[in-house]
């Protein structure tokens, strides 16, 4: 997954702009999150249980710090478990990312051509994901997998997107994340962006 996903402001899906609108609302203080084109350490909308497990909008940073100063912004799925870096956001810190879709670039010799790549006849997509805290703030990765046979033309990995149903369950630690993430979406439709 190259980095860049679109939230849109204004006619979106209802559960989107609910999102959106709660994180506001408690910000008390205009926008809080980036709307449009989301790229790498954007503050972007994302879905987190709250002290009491209950699925919550929280507004959090996109990106891991390290050490060294790059910006960690993808995670391995089949992997993930397995690195200090992300074993902790595996087992108890899993986030949902809402969208409208991501963006992907294929190679063309010296051409870059932009797509957008959505689940078949979506209006919303939850890309799955884990968050830690970086000096007391919330930040998040998502997490990718082999791409959809549909779209492997244009790049080796995708975002692990998460049919509606089994959103909760992702949320839902007592649920083993390999389970889950098996479930992810494999219909996917792309357009020229």
């Amino acid at each position: 997954m190259c980095g860049r996903y679109y939230v849109p402001d204004e006619d979106s899906a209802a559960d989107l702009r609910e999102i959106i609108e709660q994180i506001n609302r408690r910000a008390n203080a205009g926008p809080v999150v980036k709307t449009g084109e989301i790229a790498p350490s954007d503050v972007a909308p994302v879905l987190a249980n709250n002290r009491s497990l209950a699925a919550t909008p929280f507004a959090m940073r996109w990106g891991y710090r390290l050490g060294n100063g790059k910006l960690l912004f993808n995670a391995r799925s089949e992997t993930a478990d397995a690195k200090a870096l992300f074993r902790d956001g595996m087992r108890h810190r899993r986030c949902l990312v809402p969208a409208a879709h991501y963006f992907e670039w294929e190679k063309r010799g010296k051409d870059r051509i932009k797509y957008a790549i959505r689940p078949g006849g979506a209006s919303v997509m939850y890309m799955a994901g884990i968050y830690r805290l970086e000096n007391g703030a919330p930040v998040f990765t998502i997490l990718t997998r082999e791409p959809a046979a549909a779209i492997s033309f244009i790049h080796d990995r995708m975002p692990v997107i998460l049919p509606k149903e089994a959103a909760g369950d992702w949320l839902n630690i007592r649920y083993d994340a390999g389970d889950v993430l098996a479930g992810a979406v494999q219909d996917v439709e792309c357009w020229l962006a």
